[in-house]
């Protein structure tokens, strides 16, 4: 086997000391956001356990389908910011500080106004359950959401990957579980709403200490609601792909929800959080490729954008295809965690998890082409996101035609989740590729021959008795995680691949 490392060590020796440098925060990233997984991962599971043993099914599933409304409102609110203010600081000879500041205010203003909605029609959040209490004061959440949301894209533009891992990896996900533990004595039917306002307020404030840190109070900001709309006339169409892509991730909740009862929504809402988990690796990454992509935009070098897109991308894959074997072959152990009737998503779990893997291509490819091609990016992403709508509808036909149990049956818009973003994937990468004149490419074949060896070791942990699954659980993970991790390092990784691993000193 020829190993990858030949030909990328070759590479290293070319690039200049501003590519080294590039690939010296972009690992720096890597890094961070693995150990940010692992935090998110110990963290999460808690929440789950909880949520699935005490709160149960039921209540689980009113709480996903209330999320899912306010955060896909907080995406929207964002209006592309978590990207664009790369570009906005990059291209920009104001004070940093005014600029961030211009984009809180337009996120804040942004938020009211999706928060009056939603207060106005709570049944939004809760269409198939009483509007009790104070349930539609949830909406002003958004707030919290996306102002969180712009204030850490601040900080990666300082590569500050650390503040994300500390309030999304840390803060957020034991706040919630604590939460959830507390508030399950006060009211099993409003504790996780409970629990989920007290974690993204926790989060809120995790993220606007060190943006203040990094940027300072904006002496002599004024207000100019000329020079607000036209950031947020420059980020529309980024903000439509924003959510479009992050609809992509939810539409298919939604569109279950219309077919199956609560109960089955929220084993699909568990499936849906664990396969979620490794979600934060790639879209992380996006504050930090912006300013790097930004550069070599305005300096010509078209060239290391495509190889940068391409190391970040297998980083990604590689990462995320290790965790989806790990977490994807004992399935039906990690979902019976949660609870014994949470096993019949083990299914849905596995299509979700491949949802990821694929997805990580073109996620990449679209950190550059949100600077070059935004509007065409935009058509890839709305026809993308109408494919995935079309199939899925079919897929739940086809398997209730079949008679499928319902919880089959949320394997389907799982599955037409993963169809519609391998399509993505390839088309956004073609463009990409044409566009910058240099192949971009992501996938080492070193990949598959690491994934046979994991499913090898895997299938030997799964064939052990039900008296053992704790063994499966506590051993199998890890295992599986180390021998796909073996592979790859000695075959897969490069020299530059391998400066993911090293500590090395970003450029200032």
């Amino acid at each position: 086997m020829t190993r990858q490392g030949d030909y990328s060590s070759l590479a290293a020796d070319g690039a200049s000391p501003a590519q080294q440098d590039d690939i010296a925060a972009l690992a720096k990233g890597g890094r961070t956001n693995v150990f940010g997984f692992l935090l998110r991962l110990a963290a999460r599971l808690p929440f789950l356990f909880i949520a699935g043993r005490w709160y149960g099914a039921d209540a689980l599933g009113r709480f996903a389908y209330a999320v899912l409304v306010v955060e896909f409102v907080a995406q929207l609110a964002t209006l592309g910011l978590k990207r664009g203010l790369a570009g906005a600081l990059a291209q920009t000879e104001r004070p940093h500080s005014h600029v961030v500041t211009d984009a809180m205010l337009v996120t804040l203003i942004a938020s009211l106004i999706g928060s009056a909605v939603l207060v106005a029609f709570p049944q939004a959040m809760f269409p198939n359950s009483g509007i009790n209490g104070l349930d539609r004061l949830l909406a002003l959440i958004v707030i919290a959401v996306a102002g969180s949301d712009v204030a850490l894209a601040a900080c990666a533009y300082r590569f500050d990957i650390g503040a994300t891992v500390r309030a999304r990896s840390v803060i957020e996900p034991w706040a919630i579980s604590i939460g959830a533990f507390g508030f399950a004595y006060y009211s099993l039917r409003d504790g996780l709403i409970l629990s989920y306002v007290l974690s993204m307020v926790s989060a809120l404030i995790a993220s606007i200490i060190p943006m203040t840190r990094h940027y300072g109070i904006p002496y002599g900001w004024r207000p100019d609601f000329g020079r607000l709309w036209r950031l947020t006339r420059r980020n529309l169409p980024l903000a439509a792909a924003d959510g479009v892509e992050w609809g992509s991730r939810r539409l298919d909740m939604a569109i279950l929800g219309l077919f199956v009862s609560p109960a089955v929504v929220g084993i699909y809402y568990v499936a849906q959080q664990v396969a979620s988990l490794p979600q934060k690796l790639k879209t992380s990454f996006d504050p930090i490729l912006g300013p790097v992509i930004t550069r070599n935009l305005a300096e010509g070098n078209l060239t290391a954008i495509a190889k940068q897109v391409s190391q970040v991308g297998f980083w990604i894959i590689a990462a995320q295809a290790g965790i989806a074997l790990a977490l994807g072959i004992p399935g039906e152990a990690v979902m019976g965690l949660v609870g014994p009737h949470f096993v019949g998503g083990t299914g849905a779990l596995a299509f979700l998890l491949l949802a990821e893997v694929v997805a990580a291509t073109a996620v990449v490819s679209e950190s550059a082409l949100v600077y070059i091609a935004r509007h065409r990016n935009l058509m890839i992403s709305l026809l993308m996101i109408g494919l995935q709508a079309g199939l899925s509808f079919a897929l739940i036909l086809i398997a209730r035609d079949m008679g499928l149990k319902p919880e089959a049956i949320a394997a389907a818009p799982a599955l037409a989740l993963s169809i519609a973003l391998g399509i993505s994937a390839l088309v956004k990468a073609r463009l990409l590729s044409h566009l910058l004149g240099a192949k971009v490419n992501a996938w080492r074949w070193p990949l598959l021959s690491a994934s046979g060896v994991a499913c090898v070791v895997g299938a030997a942990f799964v064939a052990l008795p039900p008296s053992l699954e704790w063994v499966e659980l506590v051993f199998g993970v890890f295992t599986i995680l180390g021998v796909y991790g073996f592979v790859i390092w000695r075959w897969g990784f490069g020299a530059e691949d391998r400066a993911l691993f090293r500590k090395q000193k970003a450029a200032a």
